[in-house]
């Protein structure tokens, strides 16, 4: 029989393939590809915009203002959606391309799904070196693109229009692989982008993906049981790939009829709401004291869905040497960490498992109450660094709970870098599941606002997300506020103007550096004064305004919360103030140095080495 073709160009035949990708979230069956965010260039404005232009109502293509800022936006959309529907970024060559690389390691820190598309040079070389190429005298088929390849889990270079065909379903696979989660690359040469091909129809066939849930090995299974039954005081930590695992309900069941506290990670908060009977607050760094004195005591941890990043471990500082773990995760590299007892497979079918072959065994009730016991003293400890008090300038726990007392059960909380991760993951009380995103895998400083966008569109009206950040941050990126105003999507930003990037001026001189560089009155400048950050957000369309005390920032997040578009709230903050933590951290100290200060930093910083777990 003849072969059945249709003859496309490179670019038409990647589009149409993206449209005919589905997923089902929630029992509908929806596009798998939700759009895609483009800035066109030479390298893609051509052959790759025409291709979606024609789709535009099936595959809406949305405007951005920074090639990072929107691949940022594409990680949070995918965050948000918990790695069930995803978001194309595209840009053409060169710059365009590199911008989206920082974009590219966040969203690879934090196994999360984006397809990245960027133009490159040109297969037949004839025209070489373009614009925008970089050429490298050693190897001419070395270009920008190749910067991608440390920062992605998935890269290939379309050479040949025929390439597609089986390089599309491979960086889908990967996208969607548990295991394998991340960034996919994809470089599009500038002429094989128009050249046509006849296309098997059946490579256009709609086709329906689904997550993997891989099952853990039995024997692992019976030796995590048998493990946990030595227990006398064993701890959950719960990471981010519980939620991802749609693993919460089954998590937090296990604890309960076992008796077992459930402390979470950064990237695993929310995956509870903070008065679930099983929480006990967020561990590490930037942790609670409740989480953490349990870590001290617990002799058999739980890891579940974590890669246990030091601000997790203290840099493997918190638990005891003793103490034995347990790691569940689908990836086989997470799950072997630190000579853990491997259960490589699903979060949520593998505490399916373990309830099932663990049968009635229960931790003491005595563990349990006591982790209540320290939870309470945290709360009590949080609630005295939130109360008001007469000094001139509030703190960050104050303007944080202010502002979490005025968002709504289903709002989102974006963080990401700077002081504000360790206030709100502290601070932050969340009301209801999968309402907190803190960006820490990576710590990307300008994810914020643009993660803001990003989330607006997976919420689709469902709650708003509320953007807190610093200046610095701020000043760092920002564009996205126009762009949401443009497209309709709505955020609340607040800003804490603290004078610069304060949380590192605090790391700095707590090391024994005087503060340099950091503050703008340490910095080099003629004259350091604030910003206007209201005008600036509403030259952007924005509604803004600042707040002098904490009664005017209550007052400001129910205004906000009733207008029709993002709107930014500014606040003067305290660059001194912040809730202390009780976790050490490995940092880097000058190991000789004129000044006494460094010198007994570095004595500090050797004793926490002292008290490292090395490699168990």
């Amino acid at each position: 029989m003849p072969e059945k073709t249709v003859r496309l160009t490179m670019a038409q035949a990647l589009v149409k393939y993206l449209c005919n990708q589905f997923t089902e979230i929630e029992g509908e069956k929806v596009p798998l590809f939700a759009g895609v965010f483009a800035i066109f260039g030479h390298g893609n404005v051509t052959c790759l915009s025409e291709a979606l232009e024609a789709v535009q109502d099936t595959l809406p293509t949305w405007r951005g203002q920074n090639e990072q800022s929107m691949a940022l936006s594409a990680v949070a959309f995918a965050k948000a959606k918990k790695r069930r529907q995803l978001m194309v970024a595209a840009t053409s060559i060169g710059p365009g391309a590199a911008n989206m690389v920082t974009a590219a390691g966040t969203a690879h820190a934090n196994r999360l799904p984006v397809l990245l598309l960027a133009g490159d040079t040109f297969a037949n070389r004839l025209p070489d070196p373009v614009l925008q190429q970089v050429e490298h005298f050693n190897n001419p088929t070395i270009t920008v693109n190749d910067s991608f390849k440390a920062v992605v889990r998935y890269w290939d270079r379309i050479t040949l229009p025929e390439q597609i065909i089986t390089s599309l379903p491979q960086a889908i696979a990967t996208m969607l692989d548990p295991a394998d989660c991340g960034p996919a690359f994809i470089g599009l040469c500038q002429d094989t982008q128009e050249i046509a091909f006849d296309y098997p129809i059946e490579f256009f066939a709609p086709t329906s993906w689904t997550v993997p849930r891989p099952r853990a090995d039995k024997d692992k299974i019976a030796q995590a049981v048998a493990l946990l039954k030595t227990a006398k005081k064993p701890l959950i930590i719960s990471g981010g790939g519980v939620r991802y695992s749609l693993a919460e309900t089954q998590v937090a069941d296990f604890a309960l009829r076992h008796n077992i506290p459930v402390v979470e990670t950064i990237a695993g908060k929310g995956g509870l709401t903070h008065y679930h009977p099983a929480h006990a607050g967020p561990i590490g760094i930037v942790g609670s004291t409740s989480a953490n004195a349990l870590a001290t005591d617990a002799d058999v941890i739980l890891a579940i869905g974590t890669r246990l990043q030091d601000f997790t471990t203290g840099s493997w500082t918190l638990f005891n040497r003793e103490a034995k773990f347990i790691s569940v995760n689908a990836a086989r590299w997470d799950a072997t960490k630190h000579r853990a007892l491997s259960v490589v497979g699903d979060a949520r079918e593998t505490i399916v498992e373990l309830e099932e072959a663990i049968g009635a065994w229960e931790a003491s009730p005595e563990w349990f109450n006591q982790s209540r016991a320290l939870f309470g003293d945290w709360e009590l400890l949080l609630e005295s660094h939130k109360k008001p008090t007469n000094a001139p300038i509030p703190t960050y726990a104050q303007v944080v709970d202010v502002v979490n007392k005025g968002a709504r059960d289903n709002d989102t909380l974006i963080a990401a870098a700077g002081g504000m991760p360790g206030e709100v993951t502290k601070g932050w009380r969340v009301k209801d599941p999968h309402t907190f995103d803190c960006e820490f895998g990576f710590s990307c400083m300008g994810y914020e606002i643009a993660a803001g966008w990003g989330h607006a569109m997976a919420k689709d009206g469902k709650g708003t997300p509320i953007v807190m950040l610093g200046d610095g941050t701020y000043m760092m990126m920002n564009s996205d506020i126009y762009s949401t105003v443009l497209s309709g999507h709505k955020m609340i930003v607040v800003v804490c103007d603290n004078g610069g990037y304060a949380v590192i001026n605090r790391l700095q001189q707590f090391k024994g550096v005087p503060g340099f560089n950091n503050l703008l009155k340490d910095c080099r400048v003629k004259q350091p004064f604030p910003v206007d950050f209201v005008k600036h957000a509403e030259s952007m369309g924005a509604l803004a305004r600042s707040c002098a005390t904490l009664e005017e920032l209550a007052e400001a997040m129910e205004w906000a919360q009733n207008n029709d578009r993002t709107t930014l709230i500014t606040i003067v903050t305290d660059a001194y103030a912040w809730v202390p933590g009780d976790a050490d951290w490995d940092v880097g100290v000058p190991e000789v140095s004129t000044r006494k200060s460094v010198q007994e930093a570095r004595v500090q910083q050797e004793l926490i080495r002292s008290k490292q777990r090395v490699g168990i």
